[in-house]
């Protein structure tokens, strides 16, 4: 059983912050990697990525915004309730090196793995430059943190309601086109948002990697749930990724995969609610 320590609104109703207590995991967890939890000894597994840790008081970060049933009955949890399974850490480490200058691309709450990523790039050295984006202001989450580790941080909402009008492909090409400093974008959100960094990147034959969410059962790599295509070979996220070559994956067939079960997930969201 893992206790809540606290717990924490970032977008009324919707995105959620929690703190576990979790000290084996804490110590080992590396940007990147992810656990999957399960409330109670009914619930499904699901797979969330840690967005902080805290290895001396033993507690890690997670941040999930409510789709589901699952996380439905996660967000009726309070500090001090129990959380029956975390298991992890889970997934491939990302490989993080000093190269210079990185460019770190967040969308939604893709923005609570790319905090984690952007302070381990920046604790190895590398000028860190943050872009991330939201539909609204309502849905940013991490601006002050992203601001207190970023060189630079520009924050963009779609309807421009906060920061830059648009989306994160502007101010990312902006930089490609005025600076040559940059070794590496990371792109972190959701696939459609992806796939367009992506497409920008290998314009300009930047090195991008991206970390993809497919649908994820045991997170071990046994029952292939969580397969995507890169470079034309199956690859399992949970094992080979989550992180991955932006420019070899097969985003179409990503957004395909997890569209597969919208309305039964939406539909036992409601069910929970009624």
């Amino acid at each position: 059983m893992f206790q809540i320590i606290r717990k924490q609104e970032l977008a009324k109703g919707t995105i959620i912050k929690m703190d576990v207590n979790a000290p084996k995991i804490a110590k080992k967890i590396k940007a990147g990697q992810f656990i999957i939890l399960r409330v109670n000894e009914t619930g499904e597994r699901i797979p969330l990525t840690v967005a902080d840790k805290d290895e001396f008081a033993g507690i890690i970060t997670i941040i999930f915004q409510i789709v589901g049933k699952t996380t439905a009955l996660l967000n009726s949890l309070k500090a001090g309730d129990l959380i029956k399974d975390v298991v992890g850490p889970l997934g491939k480490a990302a490989e993080i090196e000093n190269i210079g200058t990185v460019v770190m691309v967040g969308g939604g709450t893709g923005v609570a793995i790319l905090y984690h990523m952007a302070k381990a790039f920046k604790d190895a050295g590398n000028r860190v430059i943050g872009i991330i984006g939201a539909r609204d202001k309502e849905l940013l989450i991490l601006e002050d943190e992203m601001n207190a580790i970023c060189d630079e941080l520009v924050v963009t909402t779609d309807d421009g309601s906060h920061g830059q009008r648009g989306f994160v492909t502007q101010p990312l090409e902006k930089y490609l086109d005025e600076r040559h400093d940059i070794k590496l974008v990371y792109a972190i959100g959701p696939i459609p948002m992806m796939k367009f960094v992506t497409k920008l990147t290998k314009k300009y034959d930047m090195p991008t990697m991206v970390s993809l969410n497919p649908i994820m059962i045991d997170g071990t790599g046994m029952c292939g749930g969580c397969r995507v295509k890169v470079n034309n070979e199956i690859k399992f996220c949970c094992v080979d990724g989550p992180d991955f070559d932006g420019h070899l994956v097969d985003f179409d067939e990503l957004e395909l995969r997890n569209a597969t079960y919208i309305k039964e997930e939406k539909d036992s969201l409601l069910a929970s609610i009624r």
